[in-house]
């Protein structure tokens, strides 16, 4: 459900640059003004590009980039201003997987990006062990048109859910969008809020976990909360105790590898279904996921600038789960 609607806008290219084609390859010439001197060639080149600075630098290393005055050109390289770069860009490769129809539910879209609605159990992207039925093999199915990131037409993922947590997730289809929410992501612009169902009574109202989160040292399967990790805030509102659980709303301001089921777990109060933290693995078995629901998701539209507003109601399997714990008498 999208709560806030905007005007359609115009896509522009930029300014500043002339493209010609040749045998499927495009080359562009761009010229430094006097706000790169000093700059590296990759910043600028990615910066100017919509592209990756490990894609800029690969351009280089790969010989497609050509300096005027003639100079050897190297990634690392400090720009003067009026250097030209000849880049020669590549035509985008197609991503080497087999389009499959994969459930998950279409709440908002545009030309720019996709506001979906993940199930539990789909996993977000092919990895071993996970070569079909991901949700970037479902996106493919559904959505025929991607823009090139680092010159592969696929979808692009702004951020991830556990495969066993549902709920919502934004993607991009062109890479200009992808770095402009990637960017709000590290500004903390986006505001995710989740629904969780824990173990135990937690006693305050309300919270702050700020805990560095990296892998386990005893368990390389396990994140935890190790000091050398990276930083990681999770913010936490009690919505009911009853009969020894507690169903709770998080916030977070970070995006860890398992940050709340780890931060809630470091806690005393591991999440229900979630054996790996923690839960009772009979009750884990029983429940068949980790309670754990993207319910609330807010951005700023990279086009438009107007905040985006998009909710997403418990699945069927989690709101049964606390009718039976709410219809069982007070311990």
């Amino acid at each position: 459900m999208m709560e806030d609607l905007f005007p359609a806008a115009s896509s522009l290219p930029e300014d500043g640059g002339e493209f010609s084609e040749s045998a499927g390859n495009v080359t562009e010439t761009i010229t430094a003004g006097e706000e790169y001197r000093g700059i590296r060639l990759d910043v600028f080149l990615s910066s100017r590009l919509g592209i990756t600075r490990n894609f800029a630098r690969k351009l280089v290393e790969d010989g497609n980039v050509r300096l005027l005055p003639e100079k050897k050109a190297k990634p690392g390289m400090k720009l003067v201003p009026g250097i030209t770069a000849e880049v020669t860009l590549p035509p985008p490769e197609s991503l080497d997987l087999e389009p499959e129809e994969v459930p998950f539910d279409v709440v908002y879209e545009d030309q720019w990006l996709i506001v979906i609605d993940k199930p539990s159990g789909v996993v977000v992207h092919p990895a071993p062990g996970n070569r079909h039925g991901t949700l970037v093999h479902g996106l493919l199915h559904r959505f025929r048109h991607f823009g090139s990131f680092n010159n592969v037409l696929r979808p692009g993922i702004v951020h991830r859910l556990d495969a066993s947590t549902s709920g919502l997730l934004v993607v991009a289809r062109e890479q200009e969008i992808l770095e402009n929410l990637q960017t709000q992501f590290r500004l903390r612009e986006v505001r995710k809020q989740y629904l969780t169902l824990v173990h135990g009574r937690v006693k305050t109202p309300s919270g702050r976990i700020e805990a560095p989160i990296g892998r386990s040292p005893s368990n390389r399967l396990r994140m935890a909360v190790v000091e050398d990790g990276k930083p990681a805030l999770t913010e936490f509102r009690r919505l009911w105790v009853h009969n020894g659980f507690s169903f709770l709303e998080c916030i977070i301001a970070t995006g860890r590898t398992h940050q709340i089921r780890v931060h809630l777990s470091s806690m005393g109060h591991p999440i229900v279904g979630d054996a790996l933290y923690g839960a009772d693995k009979k009750q884990a078995a029983s429940a068949g996921r980790v309670f754990l629901h993207s319910w609330k998701l807010s951005f700023l539209h990279p086009k438009t600038g107007n905040r985006l507003y998009f909710r997403s109601c418990l699945p069927a399997a989690l709101t049964g789960q606390l009718r039976e714990i709410l219809s069982t008498c007070q311990d």
